[in-house]
């Protein structure tokens, strides 16, 4: 355990941040997951849209590189344009 008192509240704070990246990690995974899974196209489409400001958000506060949030979009966008 950290002795100095800044230690401690940069503890605090990524205790905190580690819990807050992982639930918005999970939900962003299982976004992910609902795209592939969707029946329809239009089911796959709408979960898309989710998805996408989901990706770029998590991007954009550093969550995920933006790189990855592109490639992400990219190979989902195939799966939905496939489904019919």
């Amino acid at each position: 355990m950290p002795r100095i008192r800044s230690a401690k509240k940069q503890l605090r704070q990524s205790r905190k941040h580690r819990e807050v990246n992982r639930d918005q990690r999970s939900t962003l995974r299982t976004a992910i997951k609902h795209v592939r899974a969707a029946g329809s196209g239009k089911d796959a489409q709408d979960a898309y849209k989710t998805v996408e400001q989901l990706l770029d958000r998590a991007a954009r506060k550093g969550l995920i590189h933006k790189n990855s949030a592109a490639r992400h979009k990219s190979r989902l966008w195939k799966v939905v344009t496939t489904k019919k």
